[in-house]
């Protein structure tokens, strides 16, 4: 024990010249006899403090994952082979900076720009991995993401007209995406005749809403010209997670569930007053459910549907369409619905002249995002299901009967029983899947977006149309998607080929119905100007 401390006390009277940070260790005076003085053998062992703070430290990739919120699972639940659940979008850019000697577009400037934004939306680096029982996939890194795989090009044949560019667009969405890797795709179109260029986009539904999808505009694409594409940070693929772990937290997630349930229960009965709110949503989930069940009126759009899509897109000024809602005392959305009904009048007239005019039942998305999460990724959006009144002949009567509906939704909450309906399990979506497939709660898809207001650009390129589009369910061969971006309303029209294989005559009829409501509403004194087919 002496030795010990004495050893000690030799130890801290270090010569006062060492160097700072430095060992400083003095061997103890009793020398081992027939040895020189020597160093303590551990004495190689010890790293100075300071050496210890400013080592940089392994790290160890931990395993991460999230669970799909049940809108994302709903719509893995839906995708069948002829029906791919992707949203879409057709990005038309002037050719800008962006151009080659070659007379074509700067493939490389235009991935590494996308690849240094992939930060921000981290979800497109990452895939589905199946959980354990019952396969309920999560999101988990993708350790072998190649952003070449997801960015991909093609080049226009001579003209490269809009037809060709249609072609080459309907081809691109027609096939779903693979589900081994990252849930997204975007296509450089080249060799327009106009001299610029496209891109078309994929991305699957459980991904984003139209919301988010429009959101991801601002991401990828800034409000004034860049130079050069910023420096990508660095990425390191996180590994998936145990299966055990993944068991573990299932069990956590379904025990919370029902502590919630519970909770929610036992405020009713301390709080009575409460009961009104939980009555409130279960008539509304109660209507829901009623309104589903009965089967929209029968129509053309409503046939069994294959793998071949035809996608037709309509642009028209965004300033006419105010001036008519300002006129009539409504929404942009309201012109947009009551346009389509005026169209959806004249398609059927031009189909059967002499038959019956049913009113279209419309699924009407509707987003319930927070301003918390309006940068969220995944699906926050609940529906309407609206009669659109197809066989009123008068545009004004027309518009205002589309007005009182959409208020009318809006006060009585008929949003959220399509809400509540969503936020079900695994097995209520599954039964929900075959009553959609079997009932035929709705007869097209019609879904507005507010985008953003200002132009936006690719590096140098300014985009000048997005077009979006809606994907069909099983049964509903016509699909339609609204979006506005700039001072212009961008339609995307996705049919069948085969349910709807006159589509033009749908896109000539828009035109029309846009026309006569704008005369009826006196906007302007000449002819206003209508929807335009987009020529190349």
């Amino acid at each position: 024990m002496m030795k010990r401390t004495r050893r000690r006390e030799e130890r801290r009277r270090a010569p006062a010249d060492s160097p700072p940070g430095r060992l400083r260790i003095v061997a103890s005076k009793r020398k081992r006899p027939g040895s020189a003085e020597q160093r303590s053998p551990r004495a190689h062992l010890r790293v100075p403090a300071r050496a210890v703070e400013n080592a940089p430290r392994p790290t160890i990739p931990v395993p991460a994952y999230e669970w799909l919120s049940t809108e994302d699972r709903m719509f893995l639940q839906f995708e069948r082979p002829n029906s791919p659940m992707h949203v879409g979008a057709m990005l038309l850019f002037e050719r800008g900076p962006l151009h080659t000697t070659g007379d074509g577009i700067d493939v490389r400037r235009i991935r590494e720009h996308i690849g240094a934004q992939l930060w921000a939306i981290p979800r497109y680096r990452q895939r589905l991995h199946p959980s354990p029982i019952d396969g309920q996939p999560v999101w988990v890194d993708d350790a072998h993401f190649q952003l070449a795989a997801h960015v991909r090009t093609v080049r226009l044949p001579a003209p490269g007209d809009s037809q060709a560019l249609q072609h080459v667009a309907n081809q691109i969405l027609s096939r779903p995406l693979d589900r081994r890797r990252p849930l997204w795709e975007m296509w450089l179109v080249d060799g327009l005749a106009d001299g610029g260029f496209a891109v078309i986009s994929k991305i699957h539904h459980c991904m984003v809403d139209g919301i988010a999808g429009a959101d991801l505009l601002a991401v990828l694409l800034a409000p004034a010209p860049v130079d050069s594409p910023a420096r990508a940070p660095c990425w390191v693929a996180r590994p998936a997670p145990p299966a055990a772990q993944l068991l573990r937290d299932r069990a956590l997630r379904q025990a919370q569930t029902v502590r919630s349930i519970g909770r929610g229960l036992w405020q009713v009965v301390r709080h009575p007053s409460r009961g009104a709110e939980w009555a409130e949503r279960a008539a509304a989930l109660w209507q829901a459910i009623g309104l589903g069940a009965r089967p929209a009126p029968d129509s053309p759009f409503n046939r069994p549907i294959g793998p071949n899509r035809r996608f037709v897109w309509l642009a028209t000024d965004l300033s006419a369409v105010k001036q008519v809602k300002n006129q009539l005392g409504g929404t942009v959305n309201d012109v947009v619905l009551a346009t389509m009904a005026g169209a959806l009048r004249r398609f059927l007239q031009h189909r059967d002249p002499d038959g019956a005019l049913p009113d279209l039942r419309a699924l009407i998305p509707v987003s319930t995002r927070t301003a918390a999460e309006a940068r969220a990724m995944g699906n926050h959006v609940a529906a309407w299901l609206m009669a659109l009144p197809v066989s009123e002949r008068d545009p004004l009567r027309l518009f205002a009967r589309i007005h009182a509906m959409t208020a009318a939704l809006k006060g009585a909450n008929a949003a959220l029983g399509a809400e509540l309906l969503s936020a079900a399990s695994s097995t209520m979506l599954n039964i929900g899947m075959r009553l959609v497939e079997r009932f035929r709660p709705f007869n097209l898809v019609v879904t507005n977006v507010p985008g953003p207001p200002l132009p936006l650009y690719l590096l140098g390129a300014r985009l000048q149309r997005v077009h979006p589009l809606v994907p069909l369910f099983p049964n509903q061969g016509l699909g339609v998607a609204v979006l506005s971006y700039s001072d212009t309303l961008c339609w995307g029209l996705n049919a069948d080929c085969h349910v709807v294989p006159d589509l033009d005559v749908l896109a000539d009829a828009l035109d029309a119905a846009f026309t006569e409501l704008a005369v009826a509403a006196c906007v302007d004194a000449d002819r206003p100007r209508g929807l335009q087919r987009i020529a190349l």
